[in-house]
């Protein structure tokens, strides 16, 4: 079944009301383009117009994303980076989020998250449990130096 194509117009009103809801990167408002079956010659244009009356800004974008993460779902900063790369988000744009995450936070939850797991993990032997509360901060997106700081101060 063909899918009828929007008008420039109602795409574009459509695309306000999404990014109107939350911030949006450049590339999910390009995918949402193609779900609405808009034609391809009149993204650029939509996409400039969203930019213009501010409704589509990618460095608020990056810096909401990264707040977002880091304080909802305690992500560490390597896996925010490559969560922002895959959203097409300019190398500038993650920089400036990274700046946005307050040191002292990022090193209090890293040691918070640290403790609860080794805490979880008391039943294994010991070489074991720091392997898993390793591998699991690495998983979370921190890096390697701060969590091998942290096994240190653990002896």
């Amino acid at each position: 079944m063909f899918k009828k194509s929007l008008t420039k117009e109602q795409a574009l009103q459509k695309l306000k009301q999404y990014c109107a809801y939350q911030e949006r990167s450049h590339y999910d408002v390009s995918s949402k383009l193609y779900d609405l079956g808009v034609w391809k010659k009149d993204h650029d244009e939509i996409i400039a117009a969203l930019i213009e009356e501010d409704y589509l800004n990618e460095e608020r974008f990056a810096i909401a994303f990264a707040g977002g993460k880091f304080r909802i779902k305690k992500w560490g900063k390597e896996k925010i980076k490559q969560a922002l790369k895959q959203k097409h988000v300019s190398d500038y744009c993650i920089k400036k989020a990274m700046r946005e995450i307050d040191d002292a936070d990022y090193w209090e939850t890293l040691q918070k998250l640290f403790q609860e797991k080794y805490a979880a993990l008391s039943d294994k032997q010991y070489l074991v449990r720091k392997k898993r509360t390793m591998d699991y901060l690495r998983a979370k997106g921190y890096e390697y130096s701060l969590i091998h700081q942290l096994l240190n101060e653990k002896k």
